[in-house]
């Protein structure tokens, strides 16, 4: 059977985001590349959502391992910043599983990231627009925290870059 982009993809689809376990990798949109050769050798592109995620090479790892229980010996993951990542990456299903989560997902933007997007944040919990940021530094440098004016709860934002 020959190997096809769309079926990597699919099996890669298992590979969770170790700090966020109900995104996948692709859904984050961390794959930016699967090249597969006419004698079946298999590359996976990556790139990290920060430069300094601590989880970069655990992700990498778990890739190698589902390629690995899925047959695949023949491959190469290659972690990259040739294409970097940005919160417009994050597939439509990822967004919604961040807010299934209890993190509100970033907004998309065009081109200048605009500072509002920061602070006025949708809540996860109840859609409320009435929220407020409590501080740009989350558990983690991908989130953020605020607070739910309407339903009196904090949350996280994954922030948008």
């Amino acid at each position: 059977m020959k190997l096809i982009k769309e079926d990597i993809l699919t099996l890669l689809e298992e590979v969770k985001d170790p700090e966020i376990p109900v995104l996948s990798l692709v859904d984050l949109g961390v794959i930016t590349g699967v090249e597969i050769s006419d004698d079946d050798h298999v590359t996976v592109n990556m790139t990290p959502t920060f430069a300094g995620c601590p989880a970069m090479d655990y992700m990498k790892k778990d890739v190698e391992r589902t390629l690995e229980k899925h047959g695949i010996s023949n491959y190469t993951v290659n972690m990259t910043f040739d294409k970097p990542w940005d919160s417009n990456k994050l597939s439509e299903k990822g967004r919604q599983h961040l807010k299934e989560f209890g993190l509100a997902p970033p907004p998309k933007y065009d081109l200048i990231l605009d500072l509002d997007i920061l602070e006025h944040v949708k809540c996860p919990y109840c859609d409320s627009d009435n929220t407020d940021m409590r501080t740009p530094f989350g558990p983690t440098l991908c989130r953020s925290m605020h607070y739910c004016n309407n339903c009196k709860q904090m949350f996280e934002q994954f922030k948008p870059l």
